[in-house]
């Protein structure tokens, strides 16, 4: 029985050694299924292993084990330097490049030690001789990843223990800017795939992952990756240092997608207003195409703001936004003399339509009205540079094609003109507008035409429209004038002796309005008395025209060894002839009250249509002739580039354009004064140059009215200089000395991108106002000093440079003044990649005073942006200061303070 029992044991053993042989066969191990707890303690690394103990391959099977399976999949490992299965541990160990793959999880890291009992790993770094640590691991589960410095993982229960460990949470989709929520934690849980406890943790969207910036520290934490984080006790650190900045407890959104929730306000202090919470607000997602933001401000004076803002998009559709802006303005204290009350508002509308949408119709809309003080009193510091405009203008329009022959568009629009300094409005609500294509009665639709009879063509136009002119106080659609137009143009065309071209030509137009006028003069208050009379009304008038033209080319030729090779001079001389009948038919007379010396009295003329909307038809023959000279002149120049097989092409006058004309039906004055025009582009396009003039061959007397006698006759020159205007604009930065071998393809814009929504000038001449909380904004500052080794440029410092310079002259009657003139500046020098200073300003000669003032500072904190805006001096005097984080995700940390306005 002895005996039995001993070989019983020795058989035994045999099995297990021959099963152990076996095992290393095959380097893909199935690992034993059974059910086990998790464990939370970290296995002891075995003693060194030597070399000859390399395993290969390994398969394990424990057919004792009779509990249900957990494991779906096998589970597939390797390392570089060994592999070893230890069936005294019931372990295997990894070493040097080790790898671990199960489902969609990923386990890379220097040392992996499995329980295959357990159905557990515990993962670490390799540390070397100097204490050095290499080949931190790496753990990726789905999309998640985490790099700590060890873990522990149970395949079964998918349970971890995460030390040190550090993982980034991009920012939501749509966003701009690479932006990311760093964690970092000194022990995590991982509790399920979307659950993790964390103890002692630090949130950042600093670059550096190693030492960053700032960070809020978190003692305890739950966080769900891709969706949130709730944390408890949380201060801001700066550079390792606490702040006073600090929660009870914290939220932290990280939903890729848009999300609806709460935008956090700056908080501040305004002279003017008190201590205020500005732009608290509410962001709600509309679907897949549209959203909504809602911001309010409040200020302890009892002002207060609310703005919203949509935007929607849908790509290769349509994209736009509507914003509305309301201002409650109190200043001073209720009682005291000072006190006033006022409100303003602005409405922007933006809407525009991809062109592959409908090739036959197509909507757009442009739209900014509101109060007139809207920018000038605005309390949001991005305003500050539309307080320069004078003019708020908007159009909405539907424009249809009908593309069967005879093709027709049409069009149905609103417009909205509004003067900020007079208040005064022009609407028109609305405007059609029809033409039919041209077409040729005596010449097949797809065959040349030739001669005079064969060109001859004819269209149709439409202009109807209902025109309103008031002011946003007393807006009122009582005043209103409706009326249309309709015009039939024909033509035709041919040439002669080669070289002219010859157009002859006619118009009908009949226009029909809905009022008339009628003057009377009323003998009780002694004064003409316009009468209004409603009721459809008509009048119909007719032109006939010619004109003939020519080109003629010259060249002057220097040589292809001199440095101007050729000039070339291109004119384009037309003459014009205009003739239309009077019109006396519609034309009647009324009493002026009034007698000449002989006590007769003044019979006048008048039409019931003056006023009307498209005016009044003429009264007394037209027959004018006129001419006008077109220019070019270019130059052709050796080219600097030695390659270069062809001479350059360098514009010296785009254009220069000189018109005038000849009245024959006039007693006096019957040449036109002459008008001169023209541009060019000089310094490789960066500056470009345009003028116009007004000469007058007439002179004038003393009391500045202008006589049938030439100015030569009456002691002057030839002609008489009556205005001027000359615009000159120039931009240069430092790129414009670098060469540029690469060209960049524009990648197609988000339909979610930032749509500004300020309105006014797209450049900084009449300075910059910042929208401290713009997602464009944070985008810039994000892309600044990325990936910048060393912060200092050397002999490459980028900056940029412009300017504008405008002067009108009049002189129609002696007056020799500039109606305006002056010169606007601005630049930017960036110091360093994260140094930015900038400023825009002007100078009005004609009222000798400095224009809106603006200096600005940039400093790049790497995870913050500093900005100080001050003008010094004016109207607007005044400075702003933020400084904030740039990551979209953290953008509530924040804070702003500005000096008092001056009133």
């Amino acid at each position: 029985m002895q005996s039995n029992k001993h070989f019983l044991l020795f058989f035994l053993l045999l099995i297990t050694s021959i099963d152990f042989l076996y095992a290393q066969e095959d380097q893909i191990v199935t690992l034993p299924i059974k059910a086990v707890t998790d464990s939370i303690t970290a296995p002891l690394f075995p003693p060194p292993i030597l070399k000859d103990s390399t395993i290969r391959d390994s398969t394990i099977t424990d057919s004792l084990n009779k509990k249900p399976a957990l494991l779906l999949d096998k589970i597939t490992y390797k390392a570089k330097d060994y592999v070893k299965l230890s069936q005294k541990d019931q372990k295997i160990y990894l070493y040097n490049e080790a790898e671990i793959h199960y489902q969609d999880t990923e386990l890379k890291a220097g040392v992996i030690i499995m329980d295959y009992i357990k159905n557990e790993v515990y993962a670490g770094r390799l540390k070397d001789s100097l204490g050095n640590y290499s080949q931190t691991p790496f753990f990726k589960q789905g999309t998640n990843e985490v790099i700590p410095d060890s873990i522990r993982f149970n395949f079964d229960t998918q349970k971890a223990l995460i030390w040190n460990s550090r993982t980034e949470q991009q920012a939501a989709a749509g966003s701009l800017g690479s932006d990311a929520m760093k964690v970092y934690a000194d022990i995590t849980k991982k509790e399920n795939d979307s659950v993790y406890f964390l103890s002692e943790g630090k949130l950042t969207t600093s670059a550096d992952t190693i030492n960053p910036d700032y960070y809020i520290r978190v003692r305890k934490a739950k966080f769900v990756p891709k969706k949130k984080v709730i944390a408890g006790y949380s201060n801001l650190y700066i550079a390792d240092v606490p702040t006073p900045v600090a929660l009870p407890f914290a939220y932290f959104p990280l939903t890729v997608g848009r999300s609806a929730g709460v935008m956090m306000p700056t908080f501040g202090s305004d002279p003017d207003t008190g201590y205020f919470l500005q732009d608290l607000g509410y962001y709600i997602p509309i679907g897949e195409i549209a959203d909504l933001t809602i911001n309010g401000s409040y200020y302890t004076n009892g002002s207060y703001g609310i703005r919203t803002q949509s935007v929607y998009a849908k790509r290769y559709k349509y994209r736009g936004n509507v914003n509305f802006r309301y201002e409650n303005q109190i200043n001073s204290q209720r009682g005291f003399s000072d006190y006033s009350n006022s409100t303003s508002y602005n409405i922007q509308i933006s809407h525009s339509q991809d062109t592959k949408a409908s090739p036959n119709s197509r909507f757009s809309a442009s739209v900014n009205l509101g109060s007139s003080n809207y920018y000038r009193n605005s309390l949001q510091q991005q305003n500050l540079p539309n307080t320069q405009n004078n003019t708020l203008s908007s159009s909405i329009s539907y424009s249809k094609t009908f593309p069967a022959y005879p093709s027709v568009n049409m069009s149905l629009s609103a417009t909205h003109s509004q003067n900020t300094n007079t208040d005064a409005v022009n609407l028109t609500l609305p405007t059609l507008q029809a033409s039919m294509e041209r077409i040729f009665p005596f010449a097949k639709r797809d065959g040349i035409k030739k001669g005079i009879i064969q060109n001859i063509n004819f269209q149709y136009d439409l202009n109807a429209r209902n025109s309103v002119v008031t002011d946003s106080e007393n807006f009122s659609l009582a005043d209103s004038k409706i009326g249309a137009r309709h015009k039939i143009p024909i033509s035709t065309n041919f040439k002669v002796a080669k070289f002219f071209s010859v157009s002859l030509g006619g118009s009908y137009e009949d226009v029909w309005t809905l009022d008339t006028f009628d003057k009377r003069f009323d003998s009780t208050t002694e004064k003409v008395v316009i009468d209004t009379i409603p009721g459809f009304d008509r009048f119909n008038k007719y032109n006939f025209s010619a004109s003939v033209g020519t080109t003629v080319y010259g060249t002057f030729n220097f040589g292809e060894d001199k440095k101007i090779q050729a000039i070339r001079h291109v004119m384009r001389p037309s003459l014009s002839y205009g003739y239309a009948p009077s019109f006396e038919q519609f034309y009647d007379e009324f009493n002026t009250g009034k007698t000449d010396v002989d006590g007769n009295p003044i019979i006048d003329q008048f039409t019931r249509f003056e006023g009307t909307l498209f005016g009044k038809p003429s009264l007394g023959k037209s027959n004018n002739l006129s001419f006008s000279l077109a220019n070019t002149l270019e130059a052709k120049v050796t080219d600097k580039d030695s390659t270069a097989t062809e001479a350059k092409k360098i514009p010296i006058l785009s254009n220069f354009n000189i018109s005038t004309g000849y009245n024959f039906e006039s007693d006096s004055l019957k040449i036109s004064p002459l008008s001169v025009n023209g541009g060019t582009n000089i310094l490789d396009n960066k500056m470009s140059i345009n003028f116009s003039a007004g000469l007058d061959p007439y002179a004038i007397d003393n009391n500045n009215r202008r006589i049938n006698t030439f100015n030569i006759d009456n002691g002057g020159s030839l002609f008489r200089l009556t205005r001027a205007n000359v615009n000159v604009s120039y931009s240069i930065d430092s790129k414009a000395f670098e060469k540029n071998d690469t060209d960049e393809e524009e990648e197609e814009p988000d339909p979610f991108d930032y749509v500004a929504s300020s309105g006014g000038r797209t450049d900084d001449l009449f300075g910059q106002g910042d929208d401290f909380n713009s997602p464009r904004n944070r985008e810039d500052d994000e892309n600044k000093g990325e990936d910048v080794d060393n912060p200092i440029f050397g002999t490459k410092i980028p900056w940029n440079f412009r300017f504008a310079y405008s002067a009108s002259y009049a002189n129609t009657a002696r007056q020799n003044e500039f109606s305006s003139h002056s010169l606007m500046f601005s630049g930017d020098i960036e110091l360093s990649p994260r140094w930015k200073i900038g400023g825009s300003s002007g100078y009005d000669f004609k009222n000798q005073g400095f224009t809106l003032t603006q200096l600005r500072f940039e400093r790049d904190l790497k995870s913050f942006t500093m900005r100080f805006n001050w003008t010094p001096f004016g109207q607007y005097k005044r400075w702003y200061f933020f400084i904030g984080i740039k990551s979209s995700i953290l953008k509530d940390l924040k804070w702003e303070n500005r000096s008092q306005r001056v009133r």
